[in-house]
Formats: structure tokens, sequence, C-alpha cells
């Protein structure tokens, strides 16, 4: 009975472990239990407590938004304002999903730059993006050195979690509305952005082994292939499926089935209203990625934790 009772308290322990052993992704949405037209922000959380968010966007209701919690970096894609976020939506749940309310100004200084500011946050980035978020991060009483760089084929580890940057095919245009003063009046009546360098992904390698890849805003690239599969070997993929300003719904299925070949896909950047009550809508390019693609493909709903091992199952919330 001794042996049996240490047998089952040990199998308890080993439960825990593993459940302890997850990433935790969580999609910060326009409404809750939906995939929206400009749904982009998702939360990474390592098993050792260490939070990351990506794409802050425009569905993030500003640094005060309840649902972030502790925040222990930032990442950007991109420089576009339903990325970094150049205005953001009141409240969660403020609007619909097929007209969120998006009334809050973020300019000059950006979402990501108010969120990282509050959380105490660093921002990591590539190209030549670092040296706009240190200026803004200096300019509003917060640390310039936390803007951090990470260019292509380069890896920084925040909070035990690797970072690494790959190519992203994508424009990359900062606009005058963040630069603000004559300077960005000028560039406005001259109809034309600064420009940041390519526009990027990441590689994110968790503690428990899991390999996410994050594609950002992309066209379909050979480093899928050759860098995200062959070298970082990506097991969950957050693949964009917008169409024309990514890969479409076909491209992307693509790119999941012959380059990078990941054991599961979270679909992202639908623009689109993707689903009704959670469930996705007939006809629409989510439903045509979902089908094609050989490997599962979980929905960001907007509020919903999905949990996955270090073999990219997703053990909850799929």
């Amino acid at each position: 009975m001794a042996i049996a009772a240490l047998a089952g308290g040990l199998t308890g322990l080993t439960v825990q472990a593993s459940h302890a052993a997850n990433v935790k992704i969580t999609p910060l949405g326009q409404q809750d239990g939906e995939f929206c037209k400009l749904d982009r922000a998702l939360i990474f959380e390592d098993p050792n407590g260490t939070r990351l968010l990506y794409d802050a966007g425009r569905t993030v209701a500003g640094a005060t938004d309840p649902r972030l919690g502790k925040i222990d970096a930032l990442l950007v894609s991109h420089m576009h304002g339903d990325h970094v976020g150049n205005k953001h939506t009141k409240a969660p749940n403020a609007g619909t999903c097929a007209k969120p309310d998006f009334s809050v100004n973020a300019s000059p200084n950006t979402s990501t730059v108010n969120i990282a500011i509050a959380k105490k946050a660093k921002i990591v980035t590539g190209s030549e993006m670092p040296p706009f978020f240190s200026a803004k991060l200096k300019a509003n009483g917060g640390n310039p050195k936390d803007s951090i760089l990470v260019r292509f084929g380069a890896t920084k580890t925040v909070g035990g979690v690797k970072i690494s940057m790959v190519p992203a095919l994508h424009t990359n245009g900062l606009s005058p509305s963040f630069i603000g003063g004559d300077l960005g009046k000028a560039m406005k009546a001259a109809g034309f952005a600064g420009y940041v360098g390519q526009a990027t992904g990441y590689i994110l390698q968790f503690t428990n082994g899991l390999v996410v890849y994050l594609s950002g805003d992309t066209g379909m690239t050979a480093e899928q292939e050759t860098v995200v599969r062959g070298y970082y070997n990506a097991e969950l993929a957050v693949m964009n499926i917008g169409d024309t300003y990514t890969t479409g719904p076909k491209e992307g299925v693509y790119v999941v089935n012959e380059l990078i070949r990941p054991k599961a896909i979270i679909a992202s950047h639908a623009n689109e209203v993707a689903t009704k009550g959670g469930k996705v809508i007939a006809g629409t390019k989510t439903e045509t990625f979902i089908k094609g693609a050989k490997a599962p493909v979980h929905l960001p709903l907007s509020g919903r934790t999905m949990s996955f091992d270090g073999d990219a199952k997703c053990v909850s919330g799929c």
C-alpha cells in the first residue's frame, strides 16, 4: 500500500511537471472567442514564466489592457500600424469583429513603446528598427537600452527564451505619424515613409524544447525551407494567410506543407472576419488554409490560451 501510494504520488508529480513544461500561447484579439480581421497580438509564456508579446497591433487596449499581465519583452515584425500599434481599441471587446473601435491614437509613440515603458519590458527588433525604439523610449522616460537589436542569423536570450531573427519578404515603411514635427509633416506631404530595413520574422526556442516560427508579414521565401526548417527545425508555425499584403491561403498551404513542414500551425493575419461563435465561417480564406494544410491548424481565438508541449502537440485550449 505504501509503495502504491508512493508510486501514485510520483505519478502525480510527473503529471504536474509535464503540465508545467508547456508553452502557453494566448491571442489578444478584438473579440473574446473570435478570430477577427485585425487580430495580430499573441502572448507566449515559457514554462519558466517569461512572457513575450508579439506584434501588439491595434487589438491590445494600450498599456492598461488587463489581459496583458507581466510582459518581459515585446517583439515587432515590422513598423506598419496594424503591427506596431498606431492606434488601438479603447477596451477589450469594444466595437464588433467586423467593425472594431480603434479610437485611441497611439502616435507618435506606438502602442509597443507605451506598453514597454509601463511594463518595464524590452523591445526586441532587427534591421534598422532598434534606434527608432531607443529614441522613443528615451523621449518618454524609458530606458533606451531596453531596445535590443537582433539581426538576421543572430540570437539573443531573454529570460531563458532564445530569440532569433529570420527574413520576411515585406515592406517596412516608418509612417510620418511616428516621426512627427516638421520632418514628419514634410514626409506626409510628399507621400512617402521612412525606411527602417527589411521586415522580419522570428524563431523562438523555449526551455521545454519547443521551436516556434513567427512568419511576420511575408511572402514565400527560400529561407523558410533552408533556415526555418533546415537549420532551426521549427515545429510550430504562426503563419500569415491574409493575401495581398502577405501570403494568401493557398500560398500559405504550400509554405507549411512543402517548405517548413511543422507539426502544428496557428493561423494568423487573415484580414477577414474568420469565425462566428468561435467556428470557422465557410468560404473564408481561413477555411481554405485549414483544409489545405497537412498539419493541424489551430485558430487564435481571442482570450483562449493554448498550451503546447516540447513536440508542438497542443495539450489544452485547441
